[in-house]
């Protein structure tokens, strides 16, 4: 399925409040059973979104902010490591 494909279907709620996601769908977001699913309601409606799903869109929200050549783990390493100097120099 490419970015611009739209996948519709129409299910219904069962007596225990559960639904069937359809074949298709499950395929196109390469979910099997036993898969965690992430669900967001708003009012416009309701979002399925797998974990790779959500964590794309994290990285997406992230790098608004952060500049693609900055490395937020480089940065944290280099703090701990300064840190640590510190801490050394103050002992001595």
């Amino acid at each position: 399925m490419t970015k611009r494909q739209v996948l519709e279907s129409q299910v219904q709620l069962d007596d225990c409040g559960q639904i069937l996601i359809p074949a298709e769908m499950r395929k196109a977001m390469n979910v099997k059973a036993g898969d965690t699913l992430f669900l967001h309601y708003e009012k416009d409606g309701l979002r399925v979104q797998t974990r790779m799903q959500r964590i794309a869109a994290a990285q997406a929200l992230v790098r608004r902010y952060i500049p693609e050549d900055v490395s937020l783990v480089d940065g944290l390493i280099a703090e701990r490591r300064e840190e640590a100097r510190r801490e050394l120099e103050e002992d001595d």
